[in-house]
């Protein structure tokens, strides 16, 4: 196991150096430090775990965390893994601060970041919106040395350092392959419930999905809309999609909020003669797939988001660990047969 000596003997300089770079304490010229940590790399240096702990409890970590999911059961998971992370932090005196959003409303989130940042946070993972008071605002916490990780949805445009969560486009193919395995009709006419268009893993599932269908005849778009994770709004938009385009007999909905799509497909007597995909494994889509209105549903590890980020961070804060940028979850389907 190499040593602070050894790096600091490679890199010509002191040993005081050498551990103000890997402890992240600054005062180390850049060029400086880029060196130390290269050579940090090659040697594969992993820092002692006894002084981890030690550091870690001296500086009182708080971990911020921003996400949708008041009335979003897919998050009901993201929070199992929360608590289960907190739970193992906070023995290195770690602590873990949520702020659930019940909107799409980029004013909302903003306000929840700059909370956090006045509780004293020393970095933040964030289901974010894709809107560009958010991506400003997670580069102006880069500008004060407090790293972002994004999970569930991405701002590949702002400072963050990593992301964690699905390859949507990716997800959104998945299912325009499987629509084309289980259709018999030799014709597919779709119609796409969104959920909301400020949220880049909303809206790139419908890019993929396009992308997936693009060159095949045989599958056409009729009419996309936008339930905004709300099941009221669900019902009403499907209803009104289904009685003015009779001839659709595929849907896709690509976020939350289901239960009231499915509801106007039943009222209408479409369950038996409708291809119908879903994202996510929560209570309603489980009901719905068990019944057999829902054929497949495209699940993200919505746990492992929950957990992925929050190690990260701490690990980062507190070893200095080069991270991986982009940490895609496994793409998971559930049918009928293996739903439970």
């Amino acid at each position: 196991m190499p040593t602070i000596k050894e790096i600091a003997t490679l890199a010509g300089v002191s040993r005081g150096t050498v551990d103000r770079v890997l402890n992240k304490r600054g005062g180390v010229h850049p060029d400086t430090k880029a060196r130390i940590l290269e050579i940090a790399k090659a040697l594969d240096y992993r820092p002692n775990k006894a002084g981890i702990v030690l550091s870690a409890q001296r500086k009182n970590l708080k971990l911020g965390v921003v996400m949708f999911g008041t009335n979003n059961p897919f998050f009901d998971e993201v929070k199992h893994g929360l608590k289960d992370i907190g739970s193992e932090l906070s023995c290195y005196n770690c602590s873990i601060i949520i702020k659930s959003m019940p909107d799409f409303n980029e004013k909302n989130q903003i306000d929840a970041i700059d909370d956090l940042v006045k509780d004293g946070i020393n970095a933040l993972a964030i289901a974010p919106q894709n809107q560009p008071g958010v991506v400003q605002k997670i580069d102006e916490l880069a500008a004060m040395g407090i790293p972002t990780i994004t999970f569930n949805s991405d701002l590949p445009t702002s400072k963050r350092i990593a992301y964690v969560g699905s390859n949507y486009r990716k997800s959104g193919q998945t299912v325009a392959g499987l629509m084309r395995l289980i259709d018999h009709s030799g014709q597919l006419n779709i119609g796409v419930i969104g959920g909301a268009q400020s949220v880049l893993c909303h809206t790139e599932r419908i890019e993929g999905f396009k992308d997936k269908i693009k060159d095949d005849s045989h599958m056409n778009i009729i009419d996309v809309v936008w339930n905004n994770d709300d099941d009221v709004t669900c019902y009403k938009l499907v209803d009104d999609m289904l009685k003015e385009h009779k001839e659709i007999n595929a849907l896709y909905f690509t976020a939350g909020a289901i239960a009231g799509g499915c509801r106007a497909i039943i009222e209408q007597g479409r369950d038996k003669d409708m291809i119908v995909i879903a994202h996510d494994r929560v209570p309603s889509t489980i009901e719905f797939v068990k019944s057999g209105l829902i054929q497949a549903t495209v699940c993200q590890q919505p746990y492992f988001q929950g957990v992925k980020p929050l190690q990260m961070l701490f690990d980062y804060l507190t070893t200095g660990e080069v991270l991986n940028e982009i940490n895609y979850t496994d793409i998971e389907i559930y049918i009928k047969e293996n739903i439970d």
